[in-house]
């Protein structure tokens, strides 16, 4: 959009932004206007005809016509409105009249009711059929008017190419591209053709049928989803106490009206018949139901009994990346004021604790540098170690988006699958040899002159240092450690060294690695070679986040070494400020990691284990280890939303409620903080973890404060200076805000490093740390290495997305492998197989093919029965224990 231009609409001026279609103008004078093959996020066809007006006394459809400066649109005509009718008649007149039923809430039925059309201008019949083999899309061909939004849904936002128009004339029809049904075909199930579609053909079954996003529904809640790091918006419609429909929200900021299958439709878990509702206690052998003073009261006095016997340290928490912002920050509060410790840590301890770690050595904080809508606009992504087309569907939509619109894509993942199938170059590292790459690629921009000589020289340190080492490595050498060629590698440093505003995303596949950290910071470095953080010359570095709230429970010093808003605790003035605001002492120590809480209760030096919200005997590396440290802890509490594996060790589980039934926020991806609010009560007697530590605490003769969420974060605000601008009542007006935010009148950072870096010295640092090996290698009893990772229809453990019909979507965990090594082991496509690693052993299905390179296998981790954690190993990334997921020796056996 250009500057701000003035028309005039039915003789009222009008400003809108230069480049807006007459529809859009018209709609801001407030005059509703048919468009039914239109759509915001579309870009605009003008074949339905519904929509004309005069613009500057010629007849036009308002939806493919610019605005001009000056120009007069005349809407309000009788032979305008004769013509629309007109056109929206013939549409109708091949429809059932159930198409206009009363109360049809579709766009086409509102349409028709504002122009005096009733169900007696359908003159069609049924018969052209319909498809109801998806769990979460219902065909029907009678209602379909070949309007073609669904298509270009399908293709301009998300992507994915599974719809085409079939047949001729009035007998055009939607259907899979692919043929056979919509179960069956490439369909990823994000709901944008259910959202765009203006008639009902296609619909989500259910009490949500034709309620899209953007039609007025009453009684929505907006909220943010509790999935991903996207950090998508979403309108929550409430029908008697209970969700009818989730919608993308048109306006939201970072999934502007569109979504995923997870946060569009996996919501069947929230009245699981599975779902905890009351308090359960061990007695004997079993978990019993107790109420909620009984279940608190005992909590209380085992924590206490714990810390007299042994000292504060004897307890520890894991908290949530699937709480809320206050949720964490009560439960850091209360370890360390009511406790008495730092024993507290959350599962970005798992994923990207070395984001943190890397991205503060090289630029002083721990977030990504710029905007999702910064990088969006890159004319070169480097994306690496991420598959963020199923790991974060809306973003690898906007990302693929870019690439399709010219933007150059490099990307760097073992596998051939999402945005490596439509990459300029696809390299493919060894799994574990990332800083080799790395260092690969910063050797070609140095030899070549590829780098910022200004932004050296002013506002980088390090370079000689690390000019010395990556000399060590030509694209030969690291050809021959990573697998990569060397031509290749070439490649993709030109591409990336002659970007005006190159880009760098990354993801799991950098940071689950025995030197994570390491990887983190050879990356960054490529962006400090460029000069592209902080500047004008690009968009830095960027890591998608996995769970929804992984950045925020470490903002809000949910971490054993760290305060809310990263003081750190060796800093006697970041905890004189803590101290300060509780009004309690702050213990100096730091505390204990999430690996060393295990290895501390397995040793009997941990007396008392919280665990919120986390399934750590599905999600941990080295499962057997896990549940040796439970069965040995002598007190476990688990709160959490199903009877999980992790509870199966409990002394006490406490019922939780979801992301649907709580108030809150999150921070995303891009750093941006975003309102979660209550759309539904929870089940039962289950209740918030925010109510759930308050009642502990009280038990316990505590009064933590902030009896309300927005009290809990406006505290935060003010021991933490970088969310100090931050609180409900802004975001409730404003919709999200960036954090660092410390003024309440300013607006916060998207873009991080404009005026110097968050450094002692200001300076962005060069990380000259070499390649070493991964932790574990195959040999020739182990000769496959073994990458885990995320479907696009499963989150993380599957505990919600397995209680719906996603399970109908993807009913098993897959091992994928390589023709060669199927053959080569005498694996079939779609029969079992036992892998076997030093460490354990798991149960899958074998899925062949050539998106998995020879040597490797790859499978996810949403079922824990399939038993994937237990082949995963207890190496750790050496700075901050991160497990290395990604790099496990295994074999196969039949």
């Amino acid at each position: 959009m250009g500057s701000v231009i003035r028309v005039e609409v039915d003789g009222v001026d009008v400003d809108v932004s230069e480049g807006v279609t007459l529809l859009s103008a018209v709609q801001s004078a407030g005059v509703e206007l048919p468009a039914l093959c239109s759509d915001e996020r579309l870009r605009p066809v003008g074949s339905c005809r519904t929509c004309l007006v005069l613009s500057d006394e010629r007849l036009v459809a308002a939806c493919v016509t610019p605005a001009t400066p000056g120009i007069r649109v005349v809407t309000a005509t009788d032979d305008l409105r004769a013509l629309r009718r007109e056109a929206v008649e013939v549409l109708v007149s091949a429809l059932p009249s159930r198409a206009l039923e009363p109360g049809n809430p579709s766009e086409l039925a509102h349409v028709c009711r504002s122009l005096g059309i009733g169900p007696e201008a359908a003159g069609g019949t049924d018969g052209r059929g319909s498809d109801g083999s998806h769990p979460y899309v219902a065909l029907d061909r009678d209602l379909c008017i070949a309007c073609g939004r669904c298509v270009r849904m399908c293709a301009d936002v998300q992507g994915t190419f599974a719809l085409t128009l079939i047949g001729r004339g009035a007998d055009t029809v939607v259907a899979p591209g692919t043929g056979g049904s919509w179960a069956d075909s490439d369909c990823v199930s994000c709901g944008g053709c259910v959202d765009s579609c203006p008639t009902g053909a296609i619909a989500a079954p259910g009490p949500g049928r034709g309620l899209t996003s953007g039609v007025p529904s009453g009684g929505a809640v907006r909220t943010t989803c509790g999935y991903c790091g996207v950090g998508c918006s979403l309108d929550v419609v409430v029908r008697d106490g209970d969700v009818a429909a989730v919608l993308p929200t048109r306006d939201g900021p970072v999934n502007r009206g569109h979504a995923c299958v997870k946060g569009r439709f996996a919501h069947g878990y929230r009245l699981s018949p599975d779902r905890l509702t009351q308090p359960l206690m061990r007695r004997g052998n079993r978990l019993e139901p107790v109420e909620w003073d009984t279940a608190v009261r005992h909590v209380a006095d085992r924590l206490s009994a714990a810390v007299h016997a042994a000292g504060p340290d004897a307890v520890a928490a894991i908290s949530s990346a699937r709480a809320t912002n206050e949720e964490n920050y009560l439960f850091q509060k209360f370890m360390r004021t009511v406790i008495g410790t730092n024993n507290i840590d959350n599962c970005s301890r798992l994923c990207h604790a070395p984001s943190a770690a890397g991205l503060v050595a090289s630029f002083g904080l721990s977030g990504g540098t710029d905007s999702f809508d910064d990088v969006e606009q890159a004319d070169c992504l480097l994306i690496v170690g991420a598959n963020p087309v199923e790991a974060h569907p809306v973003v690898g939509a906007r990302l693929l988006q870019s690439a399709l619109r010219g933007a150059k894509l490099v990307v760097a993942d073992p596998r051939a699958v999402g945005l490596a199938l439509h990459a300029d170059v696809h390299l493919r590292p060894r799994p574990g040899t990332n800083v080799a790459l790395c260092h690969g690629l910063a050797h070609v921009l140095l030899a070549e002159g590829l780098v910022d000589e200004r932004f050296l020289r002013d506002r980088a340190g390090g370079l000689p240092e690390f000019c010395e080492l990556v000399a060590d490595y030509p694209p030969e050498r690291v050809a021959a450690i990573t697998g990569v060629p060397a031509a290749d590698l070439i490649s993709a440093a030109r591409l990336y060294g002659r970007a005006l505003r190159p880009a760098i995303v990354y993801g799991l596949g950098v940071t689950e690695h025995l030197h994570g950290t390491d990887g983190v910071r050879s990356l960054a470095n490529l962006a400090i070679l460029r000069g592209a953080v902080g500047t004008e010359r690009g968009f830095g570095i960027n890591p998608l986040r996995g769970q929804n709230n992984v950045q925020g429970a470490s903002d809000m010093g949910a971490l054993p070494d760290l305060l809310p808003g990263y003081g750190k605790l060796t800093d006697p003035a970041a905890r004189a400020r803590a101290e300060d605001v509780w009004g309690l002492p702050v213990p100096p120590r730091p505390g204990l990691r999430i690996p060393e809480m295990f290895a501390a209760g397995r040793s009997g030096t941990l007396r008392a284990l919280w665990i919120m919200g986390e399934d750590v005997c599905a999600t941990d590396p080295d499962t057997e280890n896990v549940v040796q440290a439970l069965q040995a802890c002598p007190f476990v509490v688990v709160s959490e939303l199903f009877p999980s594996e992790t509870a199966l060790y409990a002394d006490v589980v406490l019922p939780a409620a979801s992301w649907l039934e709580k108030d809150g926020t999150f921070v995303n991806l891009d750093r941006r903080f975003q309102r979660v609010r209550t759309a539904v009560q929870p089940p039962g007697q289950a209740r918030s973890d925010f109510e759930a530590v308050h009642a502990v605490a009280a038990a316990m003769g505590a009064d933590l404060g902030c009896t309300t969420p927005a009290d809990a974060l406006a505290e935060c605000a003010r021991l933490a200076p970088l969310f100090a601008g931050i609180s409900h009542a802004r975001l409730d007006r404003e919709g999200a805000v960036p954090w660092p935010c410390p003024d309440p009148d300013g607006p916060g950072t998207a873009k991080l490093y404009r005026e110097r870096f968050a450094t002692p010295d200001g300076l962005a640092h060069l990380a000259a740390v070499p390649y070493l090996p991964p932790g574990e290698e195959p040999d020739a009893d182990y000769p496959l290495v073994l990458v885990t990772g995320r479907s696009w229809a499963h989150y993380n453990s599957g505990s919600m997305t397995r209680r719906g019909g996603n399970l109908d979507l993807d009913a098993v965990d897959h091992l994928d492998i390589h023709p060669d090594d199927a053959g080569r082991h005498g694996v079939h496509d779609g029969e079992p197989v036992t892998v076997e690693s030093r460490h354990g052993r798991a149960r899958l299905l074998a899925r062949v093919g050539r998106s998995i390179s020879p040597g490797q296998v790859f499978c996810t981790f949403h079922f824990p029965a399939s038993g994937v954690n237990r082949l995963t190993s207890d190496r750790i990334d050496t700075v901050t224990s991160c497990p290395e997921y990604k790099v496990t020796a295994v074999r196969l056996t039949m």
